[in-house]
């Protein structure tokens, strides 16, 4: 993960956010640096903010006043947009914490980027994905706090996977090795809300080592991760395809089918051994092998 020692402006919606994360808030963003600016923003004539007055002083956040004119409406982005830009001008802060599930913050988050900014977005699970994409790294509050927390393995994990095996797999085109460090800033800037946390682990370590794709050696004070060893050669599943596929009628065969039969022979068949993340993929760069519209042709 990325680290880095960076002076910061943590700029807080507080008629989006609710006051219950700010420890949480706080504690984060001492992972990347001081937080030089302290600001929240809202109506705080308004009842439902009257809470935040122990807490702004306890942990000396600056409230800022913003008068709701319209009913409805969150008065709080424009003038935490003016004071974001108003603080990139003045160069002295390397990022921004923008706390908020609002959407409107988009533009703002990407401006800030294009300025150099390590920008950190904070909001819950709601936040669109136009937000979380344009900050350069993106938390979820209920995370933060470890609350709620849902498993979140599945199809975002495998996500995951088929980014980190492409990210290897360039490398070793290139006849580069990949270290922890690189692949875990690498997946940030692919996936801006990747946090490991998110599945249950404390290191990105750890969660490297819960994939069976992957393995990872440690070389003096570095880690490096590889796709994990085959136990079954490439050879060994092109003779076996090719076994399959050959008896059926006009030696075409449906994918899925095939996946089946070849995973009946080898019971822990897996593509990635073989540095692929598609089925389709890896049987059409066999030998012989054509797939197309679903179905796989021995030519």
């Amino acid at each position: 993960m990325e680290e880095r020692s960076s002076r910061l402006a943590v700029l807080i919606d507080a008629e989006n956010v609710s006051l219950k994360y700010i420890k949480y808030i706080l504690d984060e963003v001492s992972n990347y640096g001081m937080a030089t600016y302290k600001r929240a923003y809202g109506d705080w004539t308004n009842p439902t903010t009257s809470n935040w007055k122990e807490v702004v002083l306890k942990n000396s956040i600056t409230p800022i006043q913003q008068y709701s004119y319209t009913q409805g409406k969150n008065s709080s982005d424009s003038a935490m947009i003016i004071d974001a830009m108003d603080i990139l001008y003045t160069g002295s802060v390397e990022g921004f914490c923008i706390v908020s599930s609002d959407s409107d913050f988009t533009k703002l988050a990407a401006r800030l980027r294009e300025a150099g900014m390590l920008v950190i977005g904070m909001g819950e699970k709601k936040t669109v994905e136009a937000f979380r994409a344009s900050c350069t790294q993106f938390k979820y509050l209920e995370m933060l706090a470890a609350e709620d927390r849902e498993d979140e393995d599945g199809v975002d994990a495998e996500e995951i996977e088929e980014t980190i095996l492409k990210i290897i797999n360039d490398n070793e085109a290139n006849d580069r090795d990949t270290s922890i460090g690189e692949l875990g800033n690498k997946i940030i800037n692919r996936h801006a809300d990747f946090d490991v946390r998110n599945y249950g682990y404390s290191k990105l370590s750890k969660f490297l080592e819960s994939f069976k794709s992957l393995r990872l050696v440690t070389r003096g004070d570095s880690i490096f991760v590889y796709p994990a060893e085959s136990g079954v050669s490439r050879e060994h599943v092109e003779n076996l395809v090719k076994k399959i596929v050959s008896p059926a009628p006009g030696k075409t065969m449906m994918l899925p089918e095939l996946k089946q039969k070849i995973e009946r022979q080898i019971p822990k068949f897996n593509i990635r051994d073989y540095k692929y993340s598609k089925f389709s993929q890896f049987i059409n760069d066999l030998d012989g092998m054509h797939v197309k519209n679903n179905q796989v042709t021995l030519e």
